[in-house]
């Protein structure tokens, strides 16, 4: 998109990042769509772990306030989506369907040396995160899915009213406007709404999108599950998603998590969100 500023947008980036523990590393992954910035942390004996932003403006440094205490248990590696915001580079194909999604993250895992994972996603990430374990279960060692999106519910006619200004014409002004609405006013780390904003004009590729997971699907799934979702968020009942993937889902751990919303994650570390994790993770 024109008027994009990438040294600006590079800028607020690397002020997000810095917030991640020392000793971090970047690497870059090729996938059949591209080149895959990669944020790595943590020992790097123990076992891994994946993460996957959300979408819109998310980026894999929105989880810098959970990266240091899952780095004490995993090696993290977190991603920037395909054709999105952040610092992975478009090829010359875009993901158009969940197929290419799985085969763009079969290429991360691959390019990492890494044969199965544990795999986390806050979002839409989570939408991504869930399908690839329905397609290749033995990739995946256990899975979290924070307040995932169009997995076990569908989004409020509300949250999709008022996000719509935002995604016809992106600015600054739209995004903070939005994100304030949806969080309820909550602080924001400045840093990371200025990187929000800063993504307004990035010129990203259409995401893919699709229908949520078919119920027999979900059903048979047998890799380890837990789901955590924001009691205030706007974007769906989170109740109806509690309900739902409980009913689903043969092994699931549920949470609802008090007093945060949807766009206030993963970037806020309540102390139930890091406990739920790290104790998830680290189960026998």
């Amino acid at each position: 998109m024109a008027g994009h500023d990438r040294e600006a947008y590079r800028v607020a980036y690397d002020k997000v990042m810095a917030k991640w523990p020392d000793g971090r590393e970047t690497l870059r992954v090729a996938t059949p769509f591209g080149e895959a910035h990669v944020t790595v942390c943590g020992p790097r004996d123990a076992p891994p772990l994946l993460l996957l932003p959300g979408g819109g403006g998310a980026t894999s440094a929105s989880w810098y306030a959970q990266a240091a205490g899952l780095a004490g248990i995993r090696r993290v590696h977190a991603v920037d989506l395909p054709g999105a915001p952040g610092l992975s580079r478009a090829g010359d194909r875009h993901p158009r369907t969940v197929a290419d999604l799985a085969d763009w993250l079969d290429a991360v895992l691959d390019g990492l040396g890494v044969s199965a994972t544990d795999l986390g996603g806050h979002s839409y990430g989570g939408w991504i995160a869930l399908h690839h374990a329905l397609r290749a279960p033995a990739r995946v060692r256990r899975l979290f899915l924070l307040d995932p999106t169009r997995c076990f519910a569908g989004f409020k006619t509300a949250y999709l009213l008022h996000a719509l200004p935002m995604l016809l014409r992106p600015a600054p002004r739209r995004i903070r406007a939005f994100l304030e609405w949806e969080t309820g006013g909550a602080a924001l780390d400045p840093d990371w709404l200025a990187l929000q904003e800063a993504a307004a004009g990035f010129p990203a590729a259409k995401p893919v999108t699709g229908p949520r997971p078919a119920p027999e699907a979900l059903r048979a799934l047998r890799v380890p599950v837990l789901l955590l979702v924001a009691a205030n968020s706007r974007t769906h009942d989170p109740h109806e998603v509690v309900a739902r993937a409980g009913a689903l889902l043969p092994h699931v751990e549920t949470a609802v998590l008090p007093d945060v919303s949807h766009h206030a994650l993963p970037q806020t570390a309540p102390p139930a969100l890091v406990r739920h994790l790290t104790g998830f993770l680290s189960a026998p």
